[in-house]
């Protein structure tokens, strides 16, 4: 099963129900990502889609975390290897591209805190499940940068503009039983049933009639694609944010554990 899809050892593959492929996400004690990492993410989907063995998909985090973004070398390299960020620009375009673009099914269990594009792909999965211990977390005011990645284009379609403007300006956790009560979410669980009543969704979907969920789904992700100029100039303004000084100091002050001391722009 490792060597089925090219995903390194970032990814770990296998079939909890017939036809059900789950992937968890296993980097790091808390799932933080470097690049390679990020890119095994993104590239998954294209070789899922092409597996006709596979009729749903579980996305899932291991250990007590879902997914905890890039790790801090990942964004200090960005604040000052242009090359680096650029990578960076285009894999993480790749990612909501490809998750779009996907054709079957996907279901996320949130098995606690998620952060970067492992939530990305949370927010824009088909059936999206929180634990009761999940924390979703948009951190980038409290990085200096933009939020880019999906939030923008995304949370105003789940939970409306007024949450989406509290948690992505402010960058506080929202729990898996808020989630669910705003919209963000499907549904919140308690934590011991999370893998099962992923399991259970994704057979539901994997005995539905394919080509009717499949071209239900690229209808719906239709919404998606026409907001997808505002997911282009979020991420591209997250890009240009990491060039700037609020991001070098915002990861300086986390390396020293103290806060941030961001100067007042001119502008």
């Amino acid at each position: 099963m490792a060597d089925r899809y090219p995903s390194g050892n970032y990814l770990k593959f296998d079939f909890p129900a017939e036809r059900v492929l789950r992937i968890t996400m296993s980097r790091g004690k808390m799932g933080e990502q470097d690049y390679e990492a990020h890119h095994a993410l993104t590239e998954i989907w294209r070789h899922v889609d092409e597996d006709p063995d596979v009729a749903a998909v579980i996305l899932t985090g291991q250990g007590e975390s879902y997914s905890a973004g890039g790790e801090y070398e990942m964004s200090r390299r960005n604040t000052v290897d242009p090359e680096y960020r650029m990578k960076m620009w285009k894999d993480g375009r790749n990612t909501v591209r490809n998750v779009i673009d996907f054709s079957k099914p996907i279901i996320t269990a949130i098995n606690g805190p998620a952060l970067g594009s492992g939530l990305a792909i949370a927010m824009m999965s088909d059936v999206s499940i929180a634990a009761k211990s999940a924390r979703l977390i948009v951190a980038h005011s409290r990085l200096g940068v933009a939020a880019g990645d999906h939030a923008v284009m995304m949370w105003p379609m789940l939970c409306g503009m007024a949450k989406t403007r509290l948690y992505l300006l402010t960058g506080e956790a929202v729990s898996g039983e808020e989630a669910e009560r705003i919209g963000l979410v499907s549904m919140c669980v308690d934590d011991d049933s999370l893998q099962q009543r992923a399991i259970d969704y994704a057979t539901k979907l994997s005995l539905r009639s394919p080509t009717a969920v499949r071209l239900t789904k690229y209808a719906i992700n239709n919404w998606l694609r026409m907001a997808w100029p505002i997911f282009d100039a979020a991420f591209a303004l997250e890009m240009l944010s990491f060039s700037g000084p609020d991001a070098v100091e915002a990861i300086q002050a986390i390396l020293d554990k103290r806060p941030a001391n961001f100067a007042r722009p001119d502008w």
